[in-house]
C-alpha cells in the first residue's frame, strides 16, 4: 500500500481543479489528489440564490465521504461552500475552506493596503465582503481597495496565460494605488500569481499556494 498523503479536493466547478492541483503539485510534491467533483453544487446554489441547507448537507456528505476513505487533508475549492468546511469536525484531518489561508494571509501580514482582484463583479463584491469580515475579527486596520480586470475571462477561455497576466497586471497597475499587497478574489487566477508579483513589485496571495502551504504544515502535524 502506498505512504502517500491524499489531499482530496472538492469542487463545485471543474475550472477551480487546475490551479488548485499545481499549487499542490509544487507545495506538496509527494501528494496525491483526489479530485472529488460535483457541478451541479455551484448551478444549483445560483438557483436557490444562494447556499441552502440541503445544498450544506450535500457538501458535507462529500467531506465525510473523504474522510471515510482516507483522505489526509481536505480543500473545499469554492468559496461559497466556505461555511461548511468551518461546521465539520473530523479530528485528525484539516479541511480548509477555499479562501482560509489566503484570508489569514492578509490579515497577518501587516499589509496597510490591499488591492482585491477578480473577473467579474459578483465575484468581487462577495471576496471584498468576506475579507473585510475576515480582518474586523482578526482586529486588522488593514484598508481595502479593489478592481474587475477586464478582460481575464476571455483570456481563460481562449487558454492565452500571456493575455492572462497581462489584464490582471494592467487592472493591477491602474489601481494599486499605495496597496502593499494584492489578494486574487478566486482559485481560476492563481496560475498567474508568481509572474504578476514580479511585475508589480508586490506580494500577491492566491487561495491555492496558500492553503496548499497550511496543509503541508498541517500534515506534518498529522502524518
Amino acid at each position: 500500500m502506498s505512504n502517500q498523503q491524499v489531499i482530496a479536493l472538492i469542487s463545485a466547478t471543474p475550472i477551480a481543479i487546475g490551479p488548485a492541483t499545481s499549487s499542490l503539485a509544487r507545495i506538496l510534491p509527494d501528494a496525491s489528489v483526489w479530485n472529488i467533483l460535483d457541478d451541479r453544487l455551484l448551478i444549483e446554489a445560483k438557483e436557490a440564490g444562494g447556499l441552502t441547507p440541503s445544498l450544506s448537507q450535500r457538501m458535507d456528505r462529500l467531506i465525510d465521504h473523504a474522510v471515510r476513505e482516507g483522505a489526509d487533508g481536505i480543500l473545499l475549492t469554492c468559496s461559497m461552500y466556505g461555511p461548511v468546511a468551518h461546521q465539520h469536525a473530523s479530528p485528525g484531518v484539516p479541511i480548509l475552506a477555499a479562501d482560509d489561508a489566503a484570508f489569514d494571509l492578509a490579515a497577518t501580514g501587516g499589509y496597510r493596503r490591499i488591492l482585491v482582484v477578480a473577473s467579474f463583479e459578483a465575484a468581487l463584491t462577495d471576496a471584498v465582503d468576506r475579507l473585510r469580515a475576515h480582518l474586523d475579527s482578526a482586529g486588522s486596520s488593514t484598508e481595502l481597495t479593489s478592481v474587475v480586470a477586464e478582460g481575464v475571462l476571455e483570456a481563460q477561455k481562449a487558454g492565452d496565460d500571456d493575455a492572462h497576466h497581462q489584464a490582471l497586471a494592467d487592472a493591477c497597475r491602474a489601481h494599486l494605488d499605495g496597496a502593499d499587497a494584492v489578494l486574487l478574489a478566486q482559485f481560476s487566477l492563481a496560475p498567474v500569481a508568481a509572474r504578476l508579483s514580479a511585475t508589480l513589485g508586490v506580494p500577491v496571495i492566491s487561495g491555492p499556494d496558500a492553503a496548499a502551504a497550511v496543509l503541508k504544515s498541517r500534515l506534518r502535524t498529522h502524518p
